[in-house]
């Protein structure tokens, strides 16, 4: 298996687990009520941990597929998150997948079938130096503090930070993997301690701003994370780490075309006409099950909302 199809591989396996653990965390946050109370609710909860796992997990597939594919390959196909989310989520809910939600899959394979096209390329040589990444950090620490800041719509600022904050940290990812693995050099050099620590600090974050843009509900925050965290990863790739689209031209006019299709079935994919209207949920009680049932699911389970 050559390191392209290796890449792509890994990433499926990553969207996969990524799903599961942003159903989980939906789930939780639609249960829990802000207060002084609500984050122990979550770290006393079952629920909240295998979300985390399942990150975790998920995280370090992703680790794995950039290491072997570059982040206009890797990030793209993040976009089957959505795409794993939402039959499991209609699973959980007790429904079949509507007709609206197999078109925006359908729209957003399509879509990731033209970038894989043009995105496929060589496995990633090159990193970012420590002044780059630390431009790179306050840059998108300044984004964040914006796309925070009091006013209308939070959940999907939240969740727009919240994908720039997980693209970045994947693009530091790649410089940490592709300096380890470089045998030239110390394993622990200042650059990869320096920017290891971003790397900790933007998942973190981008975990937390995530739990924050779904009390709403999962379908357009998650549809906004996974637009905005390629589109922050591969800007950087683009422009910091050489990367190119093949094709020439007519690559990236093919490249536009795919990401313009899978942009669309993204958020077709959040138009279910089946969505009911959120109903009140109960305060959270001190002790939430691993596996709640469907009888007892809210309606903002549904991973969709008009």
């Amino acid at each position: 298996m050559n390191a392209t199809l290796l890449a792509v591989a890994l990433s499926l396996v990553s969207a996969g687990a990524y799903a599961a653990a942003a159903v989980a965390q939906e789930r939780l946050a639609s249960r829990v009520t802000e207060g002084e109370s609500g984050a122990l609710r979550m770290l006393a909860s079952g629920v909240w941990w295998s979300s985390v796992g399942l990150n975790a997990a998920a995280a370090l597939l992703h680790v794995a597929a950039l290491k072997y594919g570059p982040l206009t390959l890797v990030q793209p196909l993040g976009a089957l998150t959505l795409v794993a989310a939402v039959p499991l989520g209609a699973r959980l809910a007790g429904r079949r997948v509507t007709r609206l939600e197999w078109r925006g899959t359908g729209l957003t394979l399509i879509g990731l079938g033209a970038l894989l096209l043009t995105a496929s390329g060589p496995a990633p040589d090159d990193t970012l130096t420590v002044p780059e990444a630390l431009v790179v950090a306050a840059t998108t620490m300044a984004a964040i503090g914006a796309l925070s800041r009091p006013g209308t719509r939070p959940g999907l600022r939240h969740a727009t930070a919240s994908g720039f904050a997980s693209g970045v940290a994947s693009a530091l990812t790649q410089t940490v993997t592709v300096a380890v693995t470089d045998r030239s050099g110390p394993l622990l050099s200042p650059q990869v301690v320096i920017v290891a620590l971003l790397v900790a600090a933007f998942a973190a974050g981008g975990l937390l701003l995530s739990q924050t843009a779904y009390r709403g509900g999962l379908g357009a925050p998650l549809a906004v994370v996974t637009l905005s965290n390629p589109v922050a990863a591969s800007v950087i790739g683009v422009a910091l780490l050489g990367e190119r689209l093949r094709g020439g031209a007519g690559g990236i006019l093919v490249a536009v075309s795919g990401a313009t299709v899978a942009a669309y079935g993204v958020m077709v994919l959040t138009r279910s006409p089946r969505t009911l209207a959120a109903a009140p949920v109960p305060k959270a009680p001190e002790y939430l099950p691993s596996i709640p049932g469907p009888s007892v699911e809210p309606a903002a389970l549904h991973l969709s909302r008009p």
